[in-house]
């Protein structure tokens, strides 16, 4: 989508894009609703106008024609005369027949809980902390990461393969893995059907283990596949891994309180292991690139101490915790990094 900017020193004032940007809740209630109708989905097998759309989703040709043309300035249909037809993206990601469909994110993304923590931002500003109480999404057991599980393994996949390719598990040979905050599981999972050798751990609270474990079966990988429930600051890991996965973690907490878990994850590392960190990892500025660096506010909101780090942040508190050397990876198809971690 083209957006409308800031004005600069270089333009005249313009109060457009303060317009959009008070009204660009309406652009995320556009695409939630396009989810829930099934439309970009419609339009994938054929219903490529107002009358065959509205009627394969059951919904009105006026507010069809209005959603559709809203999704089209959004950058997220095409338009020709009266046809309506899918973006790249959108057919890859929004059509439900498609394999790297992503829809079932919504429910988390957009889940009540985690809306209404961005309800006071000013608030929020002046505390300098999440207004959820407690731990915020932090707290022991939160229903939310069971929703997270079921909802967001399909986007992190393309992430998990990365990682697998990272650190070579198509080589083989035995291959001790713990997935720290396992979710979904999608990432230990990963490791093991590329690698047979390879035996996964997954700790997390135990209604979230129990989705890990249906994904684990539904991979073939059930019987190289266990689980440890509890925290991540509190069980005992068992000692001589090869690899240890911290995927989407760290960014929950402060400095301090990750180089206490890497220190953690040192130990129980065998001699060569290494650490596999995924996060969203912003420039030095940090504004840039605008995605990483954004997440800080999303962790503003949600978590007691959280953040979004840079690679220099990152390197410190690893070499801090005992690690010998850190390198940093990209992802395909992914505004996440990858840091690899050597015991």
């Amino acid at each position: 989508m083209n957006q409308t900017k800031m004005s600069t020193t270089d333009a005249p004032p313009n109060p457009a894009f303060i317009f959009e940007t008070l009204n660009a809740y309406q652009r995320t209630a556009a695409l939630r609703g396009a989810i829930e109708l099934d439309l970009f989905t419609a339009i994938a097998e054929g219903a490529t106008d107002v009358p065959a759309i509205a009627a394969r989703c059951h919904a009105s040709e006026r507010g069809t024609r209005i959603l559709c043309d809203y999704l089209v300035i959004n950058g997220f249909l095409t338009k020709e005369a009266n046809t309506y037809g899918l973006t790249q993206d959108s057919a890859l990601f929004l059509n439900r027949k498609s394999p790297a469909y992503l829809g079932t994110t919504v429910r988390f993304l957009n889940s009540p809980h985690l809306m209404n923590a961005f309800q006071d931002i000013a608030e929020l500003a002046r505390r300098g902390t999440t207004l959820l109480g407690g731990e915020g999404s932090m707290d022991p057991e939160h229903p939310m990461w069971v929703d997270f599980a079921r909802a967001m393994a399909p986007m992190m996949a393309p992430a998990a393969e990365g990682i697998a390719a990272i650190v070579g598990a198509d080589k083989g040979g035995k291959c001790k893995v713990l997935d720290i905050a396992a979710g979904h599981g999608v990432f230990g999972i990963a490791i093991a059907r590329h690698n047979p050798q390879a035996e996964v751990t997954a700790l997390d609270w135990k209604s979230v283990l129990a989705v890990a474990l249906e994904n684990a079966e539904a991979a073939g990988v059930a019987d190289r596949y266990q689980t440890l429930p509890g925290s991540a600051f509190e069980v005992d890991y068992g000692r001589d891994y090869d690899l240890v996965l911290l995927t989407n973690f760290l960014h929950h907490f402060d400095l301090p309180t990750c180089e206490q878990l890497m220190r953690k994850v040192h130990a129980a590392l065998k001699p060569g292991g290494r650490a596999i960190t995924l996060e969203f990892v912003p420039n030095d500025d940090r504004v840039t690139p605008p995605v990483e660096a954004s997440f800080s506010l999303m962790m503003l909101g949600s978590t007691v101490a959280g953040d979004a780090y840079t690679f220099a942040q990152y390197d410190q508190i690893f070499r801090s915790a005992g690690f010998a050397r850190n390198e940093i990876h990209e992802l395909p198809m992914s505004p996440q990094h990858v840091i690899v971690s050597h015991k």
